[in-house]
């Protein structure tokens, strides 16, 4: 059978093992299904996920002309200390801005390759740490808006990492830590004005398992511009990445924007 369509990133569903699906415009794969199967993965061109048009993309899915524009691709994003909607400021669009910045946001710690730092909205639970491949995540606090996450995070990133290493996680080389330990030693570093959002106890801690028949023990990424076509066995599902047999790993995430035809075998 042959997909085609433009890449974007994988839709998850939290579930044991994490149910993976790849979304085309008029057709999905659940991935999950295709362990142990032959994938073929070709090239087609590229296709803005912002504009449309047939421009080659740049980074997060855009091209250059979007990523440079768009409120989705603003400096805030990564940063989000950078956030400013509180303050009824503008970066590209306050009426955008004020939707995304101003709701409630969660710092956390995720196990992925060591203890990380991080934050997502609190829509994005558990959605945000099945894309990194964490294996566990707790929350620190729930704040009201993104800068708040945001100067926790920057607080924090003197004690914990703040990116994943994903050679490390695709290879299952992952640290015994106690993850709760780790969380609540941490509050007297939060900021002042993030202090009263501290519970002694978080709700929750979240434990994730992946669809992985085996982990690869060295890794190499598939970049569809160098390769358009490869040909693999897939064994995994982690993070955002598939995994093959031979050790070959693909970012989906990476190539949003994409157009690529599946062939299975």
């Amino acid at each position: 059978m042959t997909y085609e369509g433009v890449l974007t990133k994988m839709e998850t569903e939290f579930a044991d093992p994490i149910q993976y699906y790849l979304v085309f415009e008029n057709s999905f794969l659940n991935l999950n299904q295709l362990l142990n199967k032959e994938l073929e993965i070709t090239f087609q061109g590229y296709q803005c996920l912002n504009c449309g048009k047939k421009k080659k993309i740049f980074r997060q899915g855009f091209c250059y002309d979007c990523f440079m524009s768009s409120a989705a691709a603003g400096d805030w994003i990564m940063r989000p200390e950078l956030s400013t909607a509180h303050l009824d400021i503008e970066d590209r669009d306050l009426e955008y801005e004020k939707k995304v910045q101003l709701q409630p946001h969660i710092v956390y710690l995720a196990l992925s390759s060591e203890v990380k730092v991080g934050v997502t909205r609190k829509t994005q639970v558990p959605t945000r740490w099945i894309d990194q491949g964490a294996i566990q995540a707790v929350p620190i606090v729930e704040v009201p808006n993104r800068y708040l996450a945001g100067i926790t995070e920057v607080a924090l990133k003197n004690h914990f990492a703040d990116k994943t290493n994903w050679q490390k996680m695709l290879k299952n080389e992952i640290p015994n830590v106690d993850l709760l330990s780790e969380r609540n030693r941490l509050q007297n570093l939060l900021p002042e004005e993030v202090q009263p959002y501290f519970a002694a106890n978080p709700d929750k801690t979240y434990d994730l398992h992946y669809p992985v028949l085996q982990y690869p023990k060295k890794v190499s990424s598939l970049n569809l511009d160098k390769t358009p076509n490869f040909n693999g066995r897939l064994t995994g599902v982690k993070g955002q990445y598939l995994i093959f047999e031979d050790g070959t790993v693909f970012n989906v995430r990476t190539f949003e924007g994409y157009v690529v035809k599946i062939n299975l075998s």
